[in-house]
């Protein structure tokens, strides 16, 4: 979901890593929903990415069903 909203933005994941101030490799783990980011990280992709509150329980069930 995060890869398909920062696509449709027409963001590269680079330039994510680079607002985001975290490297490209962490940024890419967050990207292919390998990591759930941390807290402050993740409301920064909520503003940047202007998530809703759905796709953002979606994305985090996600998450925390995949590490399950």
């Amino acid at each position: 979901m995060i890869k398909e909203k920062r696509k449709l933005l027409g963001y590269t994941q680079e330039k994510m890593a680079e607002i985001l101030k975290i490297s490209l490799r962490q940024y890419v783990r967050i990207d292919t929903e390998e990591d759930l980011p941390r807290r402050d990280i993740l409301k920064e992709l909520i503003r940047i990415l202007n998530l809703s509150n759905e796709e953002i329980g979606i994305y985090i069930r996600t998450m925390v069903n995949n590490r399950n």
